[in-house]
């Protein structure tokens, strides 16, 4: 999210004229936060969204996928705006509903729910796996974009890497039987990707002034409205009954809308402030590999030799993409 600059400054000779102060290396030192906030917090972007996957298709064996992701989001956001008011945040604006109303169609709509529509028939463990390549549309779209930069060749290489893991783990040419994937299920979330880095990049160049907190409260009330009218369409509430849901989905759902949805949120936020973009960004290629294990260890999901093989292609393109990128943003800096 940008952020505006103060469009006065003083005036560099009487910056320069004040006296700079001393701060001792104690003061330094007790202003950075202890190292057991940094493990708390990249545990949470870990674990948690690591384990969402698992999370989302366990509360859709009893749920309706549209309808389950649009009431996670509408209540995630609604708690987290009440939050944020009760704190002293303004109210948002018009413009700030506006913009991230459509943030959040395209982050919540098409980038979250045509991944829970999808585990239907994609494994969580698979689906995590998919999603890993989200960074490599991140290229293709900034390159689209007005104004974009060219990838480089080492990108390149790292793109044709990370979509030969993608056909590896789809297996096209396979049927079920044989070890091949739902061609539907694998469109939707290589689908879900594309919303989820255009509405991403979209986001960067739309002024809001909205703070991140704000933003996302907004982003995902508006995704949840849109989910929910997917789940209209799509005929969600035909036939559904409360009282069919089943104790383990309805945990399933809670833990995404606390631990998903507000604690990893808050906790990625966090990081971007007092940690490294380089850090951060590992989560990238950690949440697939939690994912996968989770799904083994819970659900029973196989991990394949087509697996292993298709999670080095994906993660090792994920890795040079993130280390190109780093790298350049050091150099521009």
């Amino acid at each position: 999210m940008k952020t505006d600059i103060p469009s006065r400054t003083p005036p560099v000779s009487a910056v320069v004229r004040q006296p700079v102060p001393r701060v001792s290396s104690t003061a330094l030192r007790s202003s950075r936060p202890p190292p057991v906030s940094f493990v708390l917090a990249f545990a949470a972007i870990y674990l948690i969204w690591g384990s969402t996957y698992l999370g989302i298709r366990v509360a859709i064996e009893t749920m309706p996928p549209f309808a389950m992701a649009g009431a996670r989001f509408l209540i995630a956001g609604a708690v987290l705006l009440a939050f944020l008011r009760f704190r002293g945040t303004p109210s948002p604006t018009a413009r700030q509903w506006k913009i991230n109303l459509v943030i959040g169609t395209f982050l919540m709509l098409g980038g979250n729910g045509l991944v829970v529509w999808a585990e239907q028939f994609v494994p969580s463990g698979l689906t995590a796996l998919l999603i890993g390549v989200q960074p490599l549309f991140f290229v293709l779209t900034e390159w689209a974009w007005p104004g974009g930069s060219r990838p480089t060749a080492t990108t390149g290489i790292a793109l044709l890497l990370g979509f030969a893991g993608v056909a590896w783990l789809a297996a096209p040419w396979e049927n079920s039987a044989q070890g091949g994937l739902s061609i539907a299920g694998v469109t939707a979330i290589l689908g879900a990707c594309v919303f989820w880095a255009f509405g991403s990049i979209y986001s960067r160049h739309a002024r809001h002034d909205a703070d991140p907190f704000l933003a996302s409260s907004l982003q995902m009330l508006g995704g949840g409205a849109a989910l929910a009218i997917a789940a209209l369409v799509h005929g969600d509430f035909a036939g559904f009954a409360l009282a069919n849901v089943s104790a383990r989905s309805w945990g399933a759902f809670i833990y995404l809308i606390g631990c998903g949805s507000l604690v990893g949120f808050s906790a990625f936020v966090w990081l971007i402030k007092h940690s490294t973009p380089a850090r951060v960004s590992t989560y990238a290629y950690v949440n697939p590999i939690v994912a996968v294990f989770l799904g083994w260890l819970i659900l029973r999901e196989p991990i394949t030799p087509r697996t292993v093989v298709s999670s080095i292609l994906i993660i090792a393109a994920v890795v040079i993409v993130i280390v190109q990128k780093n790298k350049m943003a050091e150099k521009s800096a």
